[in-house]
């Protein structure tokens, strides 16, 4: 903080002579933003004095600012220090004066008659203006507006002032931070708050809402304000059952016997809520079965008006109730009743309110029954079950069909050389001769046209691989428009020129005759019997004919 000294007057405190003080005025300047603790300047007395007769006391004896400052003694300088003591306004008062005086700490009484061992001066505080920000009239709003009100109705207004000499003009804004749904707005210009939609006090019952204040000229200058807004209730709510009541009532039930007590709620304010007020509707207002006590302080009974009730003629009874309050205007609201009847013992206490069970009291329960069929029906459901798979074939893995029964029949005319052999076997006997023009006929089917051979493919010669002869054949059988749509094994039904032995099938020989003599059949042992007994007994019976 600046000082100024305009002239400094000199403290001549001494303890053996007498002492001359010159008038004198300490200048000081305080900006109004100081707060009280800062310091704001010096004062200092001459003593020629050492050690503690040269220890000097500071204090305020006089002057308009004795609130507003204070003065302390720092020891080590021998100075006195004078700080602010509360917060200053310059649109206030803008100087202040003081009167300070400095004496001896202590004094030897030898030079009493010397005294007085202290001084006074004056100090003039000068305050300065102070940049301050906007200033609200009120530290807190607090506004009501009611539910349901239309949007634009005005809630209140706020009002903030620069307190500088300047009085900058002031905007207004509401901080977003604090109403999110976007209820309010308010005018920037004169800080009227109104509402942007309808408010419902059953949802939010207080907004706390907060408002800047903020300086045209200078946007760095910024208040705050929180605001309050009520939500005066309005009777909108009609009141309705305080639980989701169920009654039960006894078969041998008594009139006018009381069965349920009922109470209602209202999401309204209690002054436009209770009293409630029960009743039953005009129409059933003679109902012949129940009727209703009003007790008075918000609830109602439930009472029988007949006596004896049948669950087998009717076990469910359902009973409106109408509800009011005391608002204005009043609401209410109709509610249903739901009534059971109930077996019941001598004392009232309740048995079963099952219709179902009553019927069959003698029998077996409705869980046993139920328990009966379902397991009739899982018995059912395995009957047909194994019927269903009883019936079933097994399909083979070749269908067998008696016109295709030569498809599936794989013939091998190959005479090799056996178990015994093993040399390599030359593949190309087993070439047709007739093919080395290409074609081979098929014996598994018969074709029904002759097809010329394909470009590309050659016959394979006398010498040859047996992976590319066997690669060859399997490409001809692919590309066979006269092949059956499955794979098949290709008949080789060749068995080579030359050869000495002849056929030796079985099928074959049973349609040729046949001079060979069996007879040493009989000489080769037991093991060939059979073959001598089929054979050989063939030729004695034609021996004996």
């Amino acid at each position: 903080m600046s000082k100024i000294y305009n002239w400094k007057a000199d403290f001549i405190l001494e303890a053996n002579a007498c002492f001359y003080l010159p008038p004198g005025v300490y200048q000081m300047s305080v900006s109004e933003a100081a707060v009280p603790g800062e310091e704001v300047g010096r004062v200092k007395a001459k003593d020629p004095d050492i050690g503690e007769n040269g220890l000097v006391a500071y204090s305020i004896i006089d002057g308009d600012g004795m609130d507003m400052f204070e003065i302390t003694t720092d020891y080590e300088t021998q100075e006195g220090v004078v700080k602010l003591k509360k917060v200053l306004d310059f649109e206030t008062k803008k100087s202040y004066s003081l009167k300070v005086e400095a004496a001896n700490v202590h004094i030897d009484p030898k030079f009493i008659s010397n005294g007085p061992f202290k001084d006074t001066v004056t100090v003039k505080i000068t305050v300065e203006d102070a940049d301050e920000p906007p200033v609200f009239l009120k530290p807190s709003y607090i506004f009501e507006v009611q539910e349901n009100a239309a949007s634009g109705t005005v809630v209140g207004k706020v009002h903030a002032k620069d307190p500088d000499a300047a009085n900058s003009a002031i905007r207004y804004s509401i901080d977003r931070h604090t109403d999110l749904e976007r209820f309010f707005t308010i005018n920037a210009d004169d800080g009227n708050i109104k509402t942007i939609k309808a408010l419902d006090r059953e949802e939010i019952a207080w907004h706390n809402i907060s408002v800047f204040a903020v300086e045209v000229h200078k946007q760095h200058q910024e208040a705050k304000v929180p605001v309050a807004i009520k939500v005066v209730d309005v009777n909108d709510n009609a009141p309705k059952f305080a639980a989701a009541y169920e009654a039960f009532v006894c078969e041998n039930a008594r009139t006018n016997q009381q069965f349920i007590t009922i109470s209602a709620d209202d999401k309204d304010d209690s002054a436009n809520g209770p009293r409630f007020i029960f009743s039953l509707p005009p129409e059933i207002i003679h109902n012949p079965n129940f009727t209703l006590r009003d007790n008075r302080d918000n609830t109602a009974s439930v009472l029988v008006r007949r006596e004896g009730f049948s669950r087998q003629k009717q076990d469910l009874y359902l009973l409106p109730i109408v509800i009011s309050d005391g608002g204005l205007p009043p609401m209410s609201s109709t509610n249903t009743l739901t009534i059971r009847v109930c077996g019941c013992d001598s004392n009232g206490s309740l048995l079963s309110c099952n219709a179902e069970a009553y019927i069959l009291n003698a029998g077996l329960s409705t869980g046993a029954l139920i328990a009966i069929l379902a397991c009739i029906v899982i018995l059912l459901v395995i009957v047909v079950l194994f019927v269903t798979l009883k019936r079933q074939k097994k399909e083979p893995l070749i269908v067998f069909e008696e016109e295709d029964v030569r498809e599936n029949i794989i013939t091998y005319d190959d005479e090799g050389g056996g178990e015994e052999d093993t040399e390599a076997f030359d593949i190309a006997t087993l070439q047709n001769p007739d093919g080395i023009n290409g074609f081979i006929p098929r014996k598994d089917i018969k074709p029904e046209y002759q097809y010329m051979p394909r470009p590309g493919l050659r016959p394979a010669p006398n010498s040859v691989d047996v992976d590319d002869f066997i690669n060859t054949r399997i490409q001809e059988a692919d590309n066979d428009p006269t092949a059956p749509p499955y794979d098949s094994i290709q008949i080789y039904g060749y068995e080579g020129r030359g050869s000495v032995a002849g056929s030796l099938s079985s099928l074959e020989s049973a349609t040729t005759d046949s001079d060979l003599d069996y007879d040493y059949l009989q000489n080769w042992g037991p093991r060939f019997k059979k073959l001598a007994d089929l054979y050989g007994s063939k030729d004695t019976f034609d021996d004996d004919s």
